[in-house]
């Protein structure tokens, strides 16, 4: 089992958004492309906005900045 869930990042992503508005994310694909960006970053040589053990996976940081906030997905019209 994965944590946090899709599910779980996909509320957090969508916080803030309006009742009657257009949710930011609308599928898994939109968390695994933003995630992925973001390992791309961090092996390029970004810093992580997280703590987490030395040898935690590029991936396994950019998904855990998400679910606490650090970064966020933005919509086509940001």
């Amino acid at each position: 089992m994965i944590h946090p869930s899709y599910s779980d990042l996909m509320g957090i992503a969508n916080e803030g958004v309006e009742p009657g508005e257009h949710p930011v994310v609308k599928s898994r694909y939109s968390i695994v492309l933003a995630t992925a960006k973001r390992a791309r970053q961090i092996i390029a040589g970004d810093e992580p906005l997280v703590n987490l053990p030395n040898g935690t996976k590029p991936l396994s940081i950019a998904v855990e900045e998400l679910y606490e906030g650090k970064i966020r997905i933005l919509g086509d019209d940001e």
